[in-house]
């Protein structure tokens, strides 16, 4: 797929861009992420950048619930035509309408929840699923978890609710990039099988190299094949944080710092300009 393969190099200068101009936000998960976000925007839902519509009716929905990865949320929606992409330079400036986590009072395009504080994501996905399957609107919903946020209760409580109720137009994606902001996943609460615990509560799984982009859309199109038969589906990503520059690649340190002037050169070198810079 080298025209995604292009666009992911641009979102992910873009990304470390972004987090340099105001010394502040998240690239480590947000590099890590770029393939995927890419892939689901540019190849796999069924959306409609413009006119924005809140509600999302009769197209596919997108929620992100590690609003923390705001980066590569909004390089994505400006890059696919949510808004425009020169308003990438605002990102976390005073009166932006890209915050550090995404909101909705900014009323910015393609941003339809508040998400940062973790865990609630699901649950929303969930309940937009629902809402589509009351209203006779057969498009899928499709959501983004980081692995450390599986530490918060209300996660297993929404993983609990979906199989029951037979949500079976949802596809969640688990990043699987083994670091959250204090070291490992596994020093600081270990997760153990991630997938087999989607599995017991009654999900599809399915797995994936989050960093291969042919790996990546043709799981997700497996995954959209497989709605509609009674279960929802989870899947697991393996993702690098900091994906695509070498110095930052399997490090939880970048999860929430911003290169210098000499990092961010360093980064530029290594991600080939293709849509151009914003």
């Amino acid at each position: 797929m080298p025209q995604l393969q292009d666009i992911a190099s641009q979102v992910r200068r873009d990304i470390v861009r972004m987090v340099h101009g105001v010394q502040s936000g998240h690239p480590g998960g947000s590099l890590g992420c770029a393939d995927f976000l890419t892939a689901l925007y540019f190849k796999i839902m069924d959306h409609k950048p413009t006119p924005f519509d809140m509600d999302g009716k009769d197209q596919d929905l997108f929620f992100l619930s590690n609003g923390h990865i705001s980066p590569v949320f909004y390089s994505v929606l400006a890059r696919s035509g949510y808004f425009p992409v020169t308003e990438l330079s605002t990102f976390r400036k005073l009166n932006s309408r890209l915050q550090g986590h995404p909101t909705t009072h900014e009323h910015l395009p393609g941003v339809r929840i508040a998400s940062g504080s973790l865990g609630q994501g699901m649950s929303v996905a969930i309940g937009a699923a629902l809402s589509k399957k009351l209203n006779g609107d057969k498009h899928i919903v499709f959501s983004l978890h980081g692995d450390g946020e599986l530490e918060e209760g209300q996660i297993w409580e929404a993983a609990m609710f979906a199989p029951h109720h037979k949500v079976d137009n949802l596809i969640i994606t688990i990043d699987a990039n083994g670091q959250q902001i204090d070291g490992t996943t596994a020093d600081v609460a270990g997760l153990g099988d991630i997938g087999a615990k989607f599995e017991v509560f009654g999900w599809h799984v399915i797995h994936m190299d989050g960093n291969n982009m042919d790996e990546v859309v043709a799981t997700l199109e497996k995954a959209k094949s497989l709605t509609g038969q009674g279960k929802p589906i989870c899947i697991i990503m393996k993702t690098v944080m900091g994906e695509g520059v070498d110095f930052m690649e399997g490090h939880h340190e970048w999860h929430g710092i911003a290169p210098n002037d000499e990092q961010l050169a360093k980064a530029l070198a290594q991600l080939p300009e293709t849509l151009g810079d914003y």
